[in-house]
């Protein structure tokens, strides 16, 4: 049906209002991220007795009890019988860097061991060891006198009499379960104390049982 003239004349004279349209609405708008946590680096003298993490539901001493910052995770735990460095962290890329197999990241321990080795059974440390979860790579090992900076262990550790003791410096590349313990055991030495005293370019000097410190880089 055609429309008449005067209705065709009322539509001519609706105002129509100009409108600016947006190109993208702003209910579609990328709200930008918060701004990243800033770096944190933390160096931590772990006694003996103590958990690598910070939370225990058995009510056993962990880094809780010593570190008062949230968020930072071990690049690399120590066992709850072992002492010394350990790193904290909130980077992920420096985490990797500490721990991933590829990247070789060296670390110095002290082993008190049962029985004095002789040069064939360190030579057999070095050269690499076959244990139940592959081959070690090739490590530093020497007869060391006990470290000076060496503080008492509380409770300290059992000696049988009848047998010596010595002291090993240990340096690995890599960081399995408990493998500096099942390294000296295998040579047939086993490990009665054992201490990391550093990690990359980072050792223990300055901290006493207990302390830390935060650093700014690795």
């Amino acid at each position: 049906m055609a429309l008449s003239l005067s209705a065709m004349n009322k539509m001519n004279t609706i105002p129509v209002k100009n409108h600016k349209v947006k190109r993208f609405s702003s209910r579609f708008n990328v709200k930008k991220d918060a701004s990243p946590k800033p770096r944190r680096i933390i160096l931590f003298n772990k006694p003996f007795d103590v958990l690598s993490q910070f939370t225990d539901d058995s009510g056993r001493a962990t880094l809780k009890d010593f570190i008062p910052i949230g968020d930072i995770y071990a690049a690399g735990r120590l066992d709850r019988d072992s002492e010394g460095l350990m790193v904290l962290t909130n980077a992920g890329a420096l985490q990797a860097r500490l721990t991933q197999p590829g990247k070789r990241t060296a670390k110095i321990y002290y082993a008190q061991v049962e029985g004095v080795p002789d040069p064939d059974a360190l030579a057999r440390f070095r050269a690499g060891l076959t244990l139940n979860d592959g081959i070690t790579l090739p490590a530093d090992v020497e007869l060391v006198d006990e470290p000076d900076w060496l503080w008492p262990r509380n409770p300290p550790i059992r000696e049988r009499k009848s047998i010596p003791v010595s002291w090993l410096k240990i340096t690995l590349q890599e960081g399995r379960n408990r493998q500096v313990r099942r390294m000296t055991a295998h040579i047939g030495f086993p490990t009665l104390r054992l201490i990391r005293y550093s990690m990359a370019n980072q050792t223990l000097a300055g901290l006493s049982p207990g302390e830390w410190k935060e650093i700014t880089h690795v």
